[in-house]
């Protein structure tokens, strides 16, 4: 009965729609199609870019499906050893660094979105006024130095591991989310603090989790800067940092070609032309994959504090 009335209401509608109304949902169709497609095809042409030949890609003969259908582009990728270990490289420093960063921001954020908090204002303009100052590139790198993590896998990791914006975020989430009066009952019934953080704020706090976990995966995935400077050992190199050696040789000046073994140019070339498309959907996918499964923790956690109830 009620599918019918909805149905009823939703054809009375339809037919009430004025001349101007009609060409507006026409046109907005219309644009929203368009930019669909131009959003879209860019992405579908680097897959079926990946299942085509290399001549046919650099002749321009791709254009809606594959040419000369085969996998080797992805074999090649994991056939090269550096492209390889990078990859599996990037998903522990991804793991590793998310778990970090999103464990250190909770434990700073929940104290101060606590109103009983000592000193509460000062922390708080202490960690504001990180956002504005920093150490820089030398003092970090220096620090990094003096605790012995240059060369080790340990630098990307605890090198990412704070953000004041992201702290901010989640300190607004548990204000706004965690009724007062939820505490004092867990304090009633002989909860102390830690107790009620690990067992009533994290349980609540799913959405705001789940957008910094997206937040800190994609960030470290897609860095290659801080890998570039503490990582040393080639076995160590992310998946970002191979991609950028390989696309240095792409897109060098000539006067510093001059200077590099003719041979290894030459075959950086080809391995780069050969696996351009491919490695572009390898370095997509994780993070394409991460976030159909968080999408609606995402949503709900973007959203707060934009509508009230």
């Amino acid at each position: 009965m009620a599918k019918q009335q909805s149905l009823k209401k939703n054809t009375v509608m339809a037919v009430g729609l004025s001349s101007s109304d009609k060409v507006f949902h026409l046109v907005c169709s219309f644009w929203l199609i368009l930019s669909g497609i131009l959003v879209f095809y860019p992405l579908f042409y680097v897959v079926i870019c990946s299942f085509s030949s290399t001549d046919a890609v650099l002749s321009g003969k791709v254009f809606l499906w594959p040419v000369d259908f085969h996998l080797n582009a992805y074999r090649g990728v994991f056939r090269h050893a550096l492209l390889r270990s990078g990859f599996f490289n990037s998903l522990f420093y991804v793991a590793g660094g998310t778990v970090v960063a999103v464990s250190l921001v909770l434990l700073a954020a929940y104290p101060l979105s606590r109103r009983d908090l000592t000193d509460r204002r000062f922390f708080q303009t202490f960690f504001v006024i990180t956002m504005f100052f920093s150490g820089g590139l030398i003092p970090s790198y220096l620090l990094m130095r003096d605790l012995h993590l240059i060369g080790s896998r340990w630098a990307l990791i605890i090198g990412a591991g704070f953000s004041c914006y992201n702290m901010i975020i989640v300190k607004t989430w548990f204000q706004s989310s965690l009724p007062s009066g939820l505490l004092d009952a867990a304090h009633i019934d002989g909860c102390g603090d830690l107790q009620f953080f690990f067992r009533f704020a994290l349980p609540l706090s799913t959405p705001v989790i789940a957008v910094m976990v997206l937040f800190n995966a994609v960030g470290i995935w897609n860095s290659y800067f801080g890998a570039m400077l503490y990582l040393t050992r080639p076995e160590t190199y992310s998946f970002q940092q191979v991609l950028r050696d390989l696309l240095f040789i792409a897109s060098a000046p000539q006067e510093l070609l001059v200077q590099m073994d003719p041979t290894e140019i030459s075959t950086r070339l080809d391995l780069m032309t050969q696996l351009r498309y491919a490695v572009l959907i390898v370095g997509a996918l994780p993070m394409m994959l991460l976030y159909p499964f968080i999408q609606k923790y995402f949503i709900r956690g973007m959203m707060i504090g934009s509508l009230k109830e």
